[in-house]
Formats: structure tokens, C-alpha cells, sequence
């Protein structure tokens, strides 16, 4: 016979919380959204962690180069979707590793011998108009000079004119030498009015590039993720299948922390795939495991070696799992479950493992509720999938302007790997769909306001960080009636 569980499965609208004591300090901006990516043992600090309690889905509609570059630079975290080869994966993540904050390795450059075609060719293909003249065009090799826009007259010009002839030569540069800080290479900037700082080793190889707009961009995004060398962070998926030739593939590119991509995370498929990385990597990288809806999902991930357990079956807007397999759990009660499991695990063993919950967002209220539920981060596709960032089409439909957004387990997106049964290639049935979501503009302008009704919840439950909002919460199960009433009515609406 079946075991029964007792308990309703429910969803985050079925619970409100309660208002505790607001102290004097508790103000939206003393509230820190800081939180744990990876575990750690009591007393320690986690290797990573995200500053916003943020991640994007590994979804080919959500998670690009672009959106993760966005995301870092709120504090967030993508993870880049792994339904794709295992080269442009990783080239995806070289991207977006190769701008450090401040000082950034030179994606174009030239030689004296490269002409004036070329150059605009290549300044229209990257869209940069700044670069390096260096000895073999490399970005690593003797700076000769720098062209930017101002060096040349597109209209006027022969376009077989070479670079030597029109470029600023190295002896009218102001450079920057090997170990100077970004604070001391803005203050040339500054000094001397420029809008690029090339940095040079002794033997005037090129090292970085130091603009202006970036620090300017810098001050603007003061919650910016950045690993030990500055430059964005960035997780990527892999699958249960091609691990072992994906994983080394994205640890050369440079990826900070790796997922496994699974609708079911409760298999020895995960267990093998999660074990493989701790055995030819150990404690150098790592992996987040999932999704699990229960203790004993959780139990087994963490035995495997899972560095963070993702939380969720079936709750995402576009995933039809339940509908069509009959398997899931309300994400509230797997959440729930889980937490407790978690804090078991942390009392007997004095290692806590990080909780992502993942599906069953649909506003920004049941953020703040998995947070208070003991979840520390959360990760969403339909809410990135609606911004100007997401790598899909933006479409006017019925005079509304809409995005593109599938699941992983639809037609479209066809990634078996990730509802893989452990037979065959394909997909035999949908486990997603096909959709729009509404547009909503850009990332940054949108997550500022989900961050401040998350402030101000955290506030009125007289909690100032996550880990206090885990302990001071205090919630209450509603009724249907109660969800009617908590929303406008006996009004006409203008």
C-alpha cells in the first residue's frame, strides 16, 4: 500500500504572515538580502554567496550571457542553460568571464597592418569602437598603440588605409603598470580625462583595459557579484548525461558553480553525476544538486555532495509535470519539508546546506515567503523571461507587447536530457509549453522593486537579515475567503 502523507500539499498563496515587532532599526536600508550559495560549517563562511537572494532558471528562454551579465550586476546569480552544445555553453561563460569588473581583457584588437575596413567591420560585429593595436593582434601581447573612433573619418578615409597610419601610437599613451589598483587606475582616468586606461606588464604587453564608463557603472550597481578577481560570477548547467565531457568544458571556461539541470533530482543518475565532480575536483568546484520535493530527496543530494539543494516539482508556470506524470508537491509544504530536513542535518552535523526554491513564484509576495519558509535564495524563469535581457523575441500581440517562453520540457525546447528516464534520446511526451509572458521592460528596473517589497516584508517581521527573517517569521495558514479579501473589492476599479 502507498504511503499517505497526511498534510495538504500548498501553494505560497495559501499562507500570509504575521507582523512582528518593528525595532527602530528596522529600515529598508539597514536590511542586508545577503545569503549563502554553497555550504558551510558552523562558524565558517560559505565560498560563494549571492547578494540578492536571486537566481535565473537554466532555461534556453531565461539564462544567456546577457541576462547572467545583468543579474550579476544586481547580485544575483544565472545559471546558464546547459540544452545546448557543450562548446557554446562554454563559450557563454568565457563571455561573460572575461569582464572583470574594472579591468576587462581586450575582446578586439588589431595590428599595425590591419586596415581601416577591418576595423569597422570588426567595430560593428562587437559593437566596441576602442582597440588595442598590439604586435600579433592578440590581447596579450606588446601594446603598439590604441585606435578609437576619433583617429578616423569613415567617410573620408580609404577604407585599405592601415591602422599604423592613423592610430595613437604607444608614445602618446597614458598607461597603467601591472599591480595597480582600480581605485588608482580610476584616479588617472580622472587626472587625465580619459575614457580608456590600457595596463601593461614590464615588458609592455597588454594586461587590461580600465574605462571610465565602468566605474561610473560601478557606483551604480554597489550590490555587484564578483568573484577574488573582480570579474562576474556565473553558474552553468550540466546534465545527467554528457557530464563527463561538459563539466571539465565549463570549468576551463570559468564558470564560479555548477547545477545538475533535472526535473527529478531523486535518481542515481544525479547521485553519479554530482559524485563524479567531487571525485575528479573535490572542493574546487561546486555543484548544486536537485529538484527535490521531501527529507529524503534532500538527505540524498547532501550525501552525494550537493553544495546547495534546489526545491520543486511541477510548480513552475510553464512546466505541465503534474498534469501530465502525476508527481510534485505544493512548493510551500516541499519547502517547508525540506527546511526542517535541512536544519536537522545542520544540528547533528554542523553543516549548512543552502535551500534554492525553484517554481511556484507568481508574485513578489511569495518570495518573501520562501525566504521566511527557510529557503535562502530562490530561482525564477518567468519573472527573468519577461525583460529586454532574456535571449527571446519581443512580439506585439493584440496591441500588448509580449516575450517568448517555453519550458524545458516542451516540443520546442525538446531537452531530454533533463526528463531523461535513463532510456533512449527523445522526448515521448511534453512535460512543458509553449508561451508568451508579458513584457516588462528591463531587469534592473524590476528587480530594484521586487527588492524593496522584500525589504519592507522583512521589516515588518522585525528581521534586518535573511537568517533573522528564518528565525523571526511567523505565518498563518489563510482561506479562500481570506485571499479574496486581502486583495481590492467592493470597489470599481478606475
Amino acid at each position: 500500500m502507498a504511503y499517505h502523507y497526511e498534510d495538504v500539499s500548498r501553494t505560497f498563496s495559501e499562507y500570509l504572515l504575521i507582523p512582528n515587532l518593528t525595532r527602530k532599526d528596522c529600515l529598508p536600508s539597514n536590511v542586508s538580502l545577503v545569503t549563502p550559495l554553497t555550504k558551510f560549517k558552523k562558524g565558517q563562511k560559505p565560498a560563494l554567496h549571492l547578494n540578492i537572494p536571486l537566481a535565473s532558471a537554466i532555461m534556453q528562454s531565461v539564462s544567456n550571457d546577457v541576462l547572467a551579465t545583468a543579474l550579476a550586476k544586481c547580485g544575483g546569480i544565472s545559471f546558464i542553460f546547459c540544452a545546448q552544445s557543450i562548446e557554446s555553453e562554454a563559450e557563454m561563460v568565457r563571455k561573460l568571464k572575461k569582464t572583470k569588473a574594472g579591468f576587462v581583457v581586450s575582446a578586439t584588437n588589431v595590428t599595425p597592418e590591419t586596415t581601416l575596413g577591418e576595423v569597422i567591420a570588426l567595430r560593428d560585429k562587437v559593437g566596441y569602437s576602442t582597440m588595442p593595436v598590439t604586435e600579433d593582434g592578440s590581447a596579450t601581447s606588446k601594446l603598439l598603440g590604441i585606435v578609437t573612433s576619433r583617429d578616423y573619418r569613415e567617410s573620408r578615409d580609404p577604407l585599405d588605409k592601415k591602422v599604423k597610419d592613423f592610430m595613437t601610437p604607444f608614445s602618446r599613451l597614458i598607461v597603467g603598470q601591472e599591480g595597480v589598483s582600480l581605485k588608482e587606475a580610476n584616479d588617472i582616468i580622472w587626472e587625465h580625462k580619459l575614457n580608456t586606461l590600457p595596463i601593461i606588464d614590464n615588458k609592455q604587453n597588454l594586461l587590461y583595459l580600465v574605462f571610465r564608463k565602468d566605474y561610473e557603472e560601478h557606483k551604480k550597481n554597489p550590490d555587484e557579484l564578483l568573484d577574488s578577481q573582480k570579474r562576474f560570477v556565473v553558474g552553468a548547467g550540466v546534465n545527467t548525461r554528457d557530464y563527463a565531457e561538459r563539466v571539465p568544458a565549463l570549468v576551463e571556461a570559468g564558470a564560479d558553480i555548477l547545477c545538475v539541470d533535472s526535473s527529478d533530482g531523486y535518481s542515481e543518475w544525479q547521485k553519479q553525476t554530482i559524485e563524479y565532480v567531487k571525485k575528479q575536483y573535490g572542493d574546487k568546484v561546486k555543484i548544486g544538486g536537485g529538484n527535490v520535493v521531501d527529507r529524503e530527496g534532500f538527505l540524498f543530494l547532501v550525501d552525494a555532495g550537493a553544495d546547495f539543494v534546489k526545491v520543486g516539482i511541477g510548480g513552475g508556470s510553464i512546466c505541465i509535470t503534474r498534469e501530465q506524470k502525476g508527481i510534485g508537491r505544493g512548493q510551500a509544504s516541499a519547502v517547508i519539508d525540506v527546511v526542517k530536513a535541512r536544519d536537522e542535518y545542520y544540528k547533528k552535523t554542523g553543516i549548512y546546506v543552502p535551500i534554492c526554491s525553484d517554481g511556484g513564484i507568481v508574485h513578489d509576495n511569495h518570495i518573501a515567503m520562501a525566504l521566511a519558509m527557510g529557503a535562502d535564495f530562490v530561482m525564477m524563469g518567468r519573472y527573468f523571461a519577461r525583460f529586454d535581457e532574456s535571449p527571446t523575441k519581443k512580439l506585439k500581440i493584440n496591441n500588448n507587447f509580449v516575450k517568448e517562453y517555453w519550458g524545458e520540457g516542451s516540443e520546442r525546447a525538446r531537452n531530454w536530457e533533463r526528463y531523461d528516464s535513463g532510456e533512449g534520446k527523445k522526448l515521448t511526451f511534453e512535460e512543458g509549453v509553449d508561451s508568451f509572458v508579458p513584457y516588462a521592460g528591463k531587469l534592473k528596473d524590476n528587480v530594484v522593486v521586487s527588492l524593496a517589497k522584500i525589504k519592507s516584508t522583512m521589516c515588518s517581521c522585525g528581521a534586518n537579515t535573511i537568517a533573522e527573517f528564518h528565525r523571526n517569521a511567523r505565518i498563518t495558514l489563510i482561506s479562500a475567503t481570506s485571499i479574496t479579501e486581502g486583495g481590492a473589492h467592493d470597489v470599481i476599479l478606475k
